[in-house]
């Protein structure tokens, strides 16, 4: 299996930063041909610029820099996001990387009148999210997990029919010890060797 790691974490030493180093293990481990794609690490430029935005609904990106991208994605055959929650949904970078990448003749085709979007993707048969987020689950379900939605609901719908996800989110990160982080460290690794 072929999985395409997105990271998305502006420091280095963050726990999102363990918990990636975790999970690229366990699933080298499982015999996984992994890539991982570190956004901040390669300084991806989420900016949709203006020739970018009226050209989206004719053709895949022009963006030289999107091709490796596109590469990546054409290669999965599995995603795992990694990344923290701030305000309850992606970080700009991320929202910004679907925006750019996940785009048309890339994840998509789009219908010349009036038909359904047809699905560039279907090669996707897992995705899994793993986060962090400062809020509690209570507060962070009554504010709707947009983030979650985005990515389980949005993004799937572009994947395989049967696309299986997961999602495990450490809540009340900033109030978060050392044990709460091991724990959570052992629950990725128990969920990744199933994944």
């Amino acid at each position: 299996m072929r999985v395409l790691v997105v990271y998305c974490h502006p420091m280095p030493e963050s726990f999102c930063a363990a918990i990636r180093d975790n999970a690229i293990e366990v699933l080298k481990a499982r015999g996984w041909e992994v890539r991982l794609l570190d956004l901040y690490a390669e300084n991806f430029d989420p900016v949709m610029g203006c020739g970018e935005r009226r050209s989206y609904n004719e053709h895949a990106p022009q963006d030289p820099a999107l091709k490796p991208h596109i590469d990546h994605l054409n290669w999965a055959q599995a995603i795992l996001f990694i990344y923290p929650t701030w305000w309850y949904g992606l970080p700009a970078m991320l929202k910004g990387w679907l925006d750019r990448v996940w785009a048309t003749d890339v994840a998509f085709k789009l219908p010349a009148g009036k038909g359904r979007i047809q699905s560039l993707m279907r090669h996707v048969t897992k995705i899994g999210v793993i986060t962090t987020c400062g809020a509690p689950t209570w507060w962070s379900v009554v504010v709707g997990q947009p983030g979650r939605k985005t990515i389980l609901r949005g993004m799937r719908a572009l994947c395989a029919t049967r696309c299986r996800t997961f999602f495990l989110a450490h809540y009340l990160m900033d109030a978060s010890t050392p044990k709460t982080r091991a724990a959570f460290l052992a629950k990725v690794r128990k969920r990744l060797e199933r994944f």
